[in-house]
């Protein structure tokens, strides 16, 4: 598979890492390691990557720091967060602060593969919206061009690209039911055998953002047994 993609692997675990680097590289993907945060940091500055594959506990610096950091420098970057923390928080802290997904140490290789797969698949997806750039619903305001949005609070945020790839994914679909296996191939362009409570978080964060009520929601309702539905204007 002939491939320009350039992967950052962040991982300390040196044997680990160079497994992941041999079968990363028989993709087809250009990969470079940073062994501790500060290298990590450092690479990122540099920048030219197109997606960053991030251990939490590092050397030095945390993944959590250098997500911050991949963040304040490009909002579009995809990050896959691998992770041996088993706690709940933990991978919700990692989502909140930027990330596009996790996997949980021991994980399979192919479904890490397939998640890399996708992930760059859909990399491209705001070169040719479906939707108009700019999207106004109840007090809530998004530009999907920019990023940029104006939640419940009228405070200015800027959504990550999964966050508004998602929403627009909702708003395309107005009015029908998405489920999970549905949202995590048009977002993620994951296959419906990855099971993953990605989406779920996702849709709290963007209820948090637009919802008055983010427990009781107006816009972005749930479905018993079906999934999601975004409903522009509520009864």
């Amino acid at each position: 598979m002939e491939s320009k993609f350039r992967i950052l692997l962040v991982e300390d675990e040196i044997s680990l890492a160079r497994g992941l680097i041999y079968n990363l590289e028989a993709e087809g993907y250009e990969v470079e390691l940073a062994s501790d945060g500060l290298d990590a940091m450092a690479k990122i500055d540099r920048g030219g990557f197109d997606l960053i594959v991030l251990d939490l506990v590092l050397p030095h610096v945390d993944g959590y720091e250098v997500l911050k950091r991949i963040r304040g420098l490009n909002p579009r970057l995809p990050v896959i967060i691998l992770t041996a923390k088993l706690e709940e928080t933990d991978r919700v802290r990692g989502l909140e602060l930027g990330a596009d997904d996790y996997l949980t140490k021991p994980f399979h290789l192919k479904e890490l593969l397939l998640r890399i797969k996708g992930m760059l698949r859909r990399f491209t997806w705001y070169a040719g919206p479906k939707t108009s750039e700019q999207f106004v619903f109840g007090p809530n305001r998004i530009d999907f061009n920019t990023l940029k949005a104006y939640g419940v609070d009228g405070k200015e945020l800027t959504l990550t690209v999964k966050e508004a790839h998602l929403l627009r994914v909702l708003i395309d679909h107005e009015g029908r039911a998405m489920s999970r296996q549905q949202l995590l191939e048009e977002v993620w362009g994951y296959p419906p055998d990855i099971v993953t409570r990605t989406v779920d978080a996702f849709i709290a964060r963007l209820r948090a953002y637009f919802e008055p009520n983010p427990k009781k929601p107006v816009y972005i309702l749930s479905l018993r047994g079906l999934g999601y539905r975004f409903v522009k204007e509520p009864e």
